[in-house]
């Protein structure tokens, strides 16, 4: 299968390196946003053509699918552009960000009928499988998920501490990635939803703290603290607490309420979760299914952002 890659930031190189353990699968192409990385990283991995035209790479002979790592902004206009031209899409969390474009990504997915999937890695992670095959048992049911999203991030700087020509956001982007799961692992769409959010960064431009708090029917409660603040550990950290034991998750790795860490191995064929995500977007093709995480399945989490947003604007 002929794949190609859009965005050669930090999340872009960590789908290359996945997509190396994946049998019958080349990337044809890359398309970035600066030349001399884009180049770069095309020459590292040893992907035959590149270039900073997303245009130029869908034309390439016997592309089938691409995955979108770029900046959030760009992804609902270049989703649409992928699936316009016949291709399968993953578009990286979130799969835009305003709940607008995301109904009409679904419409227009829809009207093509190609394979559309967005990039919740959490439902993936080995970490949260676990969980979830426990929850789908009868075994754990979730009381509250209490997690913190903490980066240090007053710049525009990646992961991988590069500067970066777009701003981030922490209610559509980070937030997302936690709102999908408590709803996917839950099994119910949030009846509650309240956030509010600290001082504006005077260049930056958005919140750079956030207290997002969600319920569903059930009962389940999910409290989220996010901030670009943190001087300390970084990434994303959620905590189980269920009726039966509680457990944290650390990306692909858990641990009980002790910090005993539990044993993964037999969870899925990989312990990276990105590559599980991939590997979802690829079998989907190669099945003509729909994906766990398609376009369809993401608007819940998309259509409660929209709802957080709207208490932001009211209670600032």
């Amino acid at each position: 299968m002929k794949l190609a890659l859009a965005g050669q930031g930090a999340f872009g190189v960590k789908h290359l390196e996945a997509l190396a353990n994946i049998d019958g699968v080349e990337v044809v192409s890359l398309a970035g946003g600066s030349p001399a990385s884009t180049e770069e990283v095309a020459k590292k991995f040893g992907i035959p053509h590149w270039t900073t035209d997303l245009a130029e790479t869908l034309a390439q002979p016997g592309l089938e699918a691409v995955i979108l790592a770029t900046p959030t902004q760009m992804h609902a206009a270049q989703a649409e552009q992928v699936m316009r031209a016949g291709k399968h899409v993953m578009i990286e969390i979130p799969i835009a960000d305003n709940l607008a474009d995301s109904e009409a990504l679904l419409r227009v997915q829809h009207e093509t009928g190609v394979v559309a999937m967005g990039g919740h890695t959490r439902r993936f992670n080995p970490s949260h499988q676990w969980i979830h095959k426990r929850i789908r048992a009868g075994e754990l049911t979730i009381q509250q998920m209490d997690v913190q999203t903490y980066f240090f991030r007053r710049t525009n700087t990646n992961a991988l501490g590069k500067p970066r020509s777009w701003t981030d956001h922490l209610l559509w982007h980070h937030a997302c990635h936690t709102v999908d799961l408590f709803q996917y692992q839950t099994g119910q769409v949030a009846s509650r939803a309240h956030a509010l959010q600290g001082p504006i960064h005077p260049e930056l431009g958005i919140a750079m703290d956030m207290s997002i708090q969600l319920k569903v029917p059930a009962g389940a409660i999910c409290t989220l603290s996010l901030s670009f603040n943190n001087d300390g550990p970084l990434g994303t950290f959620f905590r189980y607490i269920c009726d039966n034991g509680t457990y944290v998750a650390r990306y692909d790795d858990l641990y009980d309420g002790n910090n005993h860490a539990i044993d993964l191995p037999q969870v899925d064929v990989s312990m990276n979760g990105i590559e599980l995500q991939d590997r979802e977007f690829i079998a989907a093709i190669r099945e003509g299914r729909e994906p766990n995480a398609s376009i369809a399945q993401c608007l819940p989490a998309m259509r409660t952002l929209d709802r957080l947003e709207q208490t932001l604007e009211r209670d600032g």
